[in-house]
């Protein structure tokens, strides 16, 4: 390779491998990926992701009633000290379960009172097979976990519904051959 002064002269080097072909193909036809991705159904549910505040398992109960308060949410997710989801806390569960029994909301752990079988879907799922699975659960959100089961965010299905009209705007009209 020839040099100048330690420097290398790409300039002058030849690339062997790069000759022209005598048949050349047609360059195939690459459909338009519209709204940043592939078509609704192939989409994943991290394309529409929203954030969601979670509250801590070592919280009191006060801590988490007033944090989901400040929220203006009736319910939040649970979190460990990693981040991987535990449930899912009730605004009105622990008022009944803590202030109905006569226990301290100060110091009674909320974690006692985490809702642990709640449905979730995970950030590499499609968009179709989350909204499918909260249609049969009946749900209108759900969190969205890692498949270690991190808490990423929230999915709901409204979100799905705008996801579906943005990509029936901006898909190509269809052909009248």
């Amino acid at each position: 390779m020839p040099t100048q002064g330690g420097v290398v002269d790409f300039t002058a080097t030849v690339n062997p491998v790069l000759k022209p072909t005598s048949d050349p193909k047609p360059m195939e036809q690459i459909k338009p990926n519209y709204f940043g991705g592939a078509n609704f159904e192939a989409r994943t549910v991290k394309d529409i992701i929203e954030p969601a505040k979670s509250i801590s398992n070592k919280v009191s109960v006060r801590a988490a009633l007033d944090q989901m308060q400040a929220q203006a949410t009736d319910s939040s997710p649970v979190i460990d000290q990693c981040g991987e989801l535990l449930g899912i806390l009730w605004k009105n569960k622990m008022n009944r379960n803590v202030g109905g029994f006569g226990h301290d909301p100060k110091t009674e752990l909320a974690e006692a009172h985490i809702e642990k079988n709640n449905a979730y879907c995970f950030e590499d799922q499609t968009i179709a097979e989350a909204e499918q699975m909260m249609l049969n659960a009946k749900l209108g959100e759900v969190f969205v976990v890692t498949r270690e089961k991190l808490l990423v965010g929230a999915i709901n299905i409204e979100a799905i519904a705008q996801e579906k009209r943005w990509i029936k705007r901006l898909a190509p009209p269809k052909s009248r051959a």
